[in-house]
């Protein structure tokens, strides 16, 4: 019963930890889309002014959707 018990709470631990990840990787991977929609919506002039090549785009979207939130 005890080994049943910890069994139980061990998957419920892993469920728990995997459903986390899979939370946070759906929240990056929004922000990537975000970012990358919002720069290629920029025109070449707005992009310059903000002094970012139109081919930097999508390594900027995900640097920032890398980007340590603590």
């Amino acid at each position: 019963m005890f080994a049943q018990k910890l069994i139980l709470g061990s998957l419920r631990w892993r469920l728990a930890q995997m459903l986390s990840a899979v939370k946070a990787a759906k929240l990056r991977r929004d922000l990537y889309l975000s970012t990358l929609s919002e720069l290629r919506g920029l025109s070449d002039r707005e992009l310059a002014d903000l002094g970012i090549p139109r081919a930097h785009i999508r390594r900027i979207a995900l640097e920032t959707s890398r980007k340590d939130k603590t």
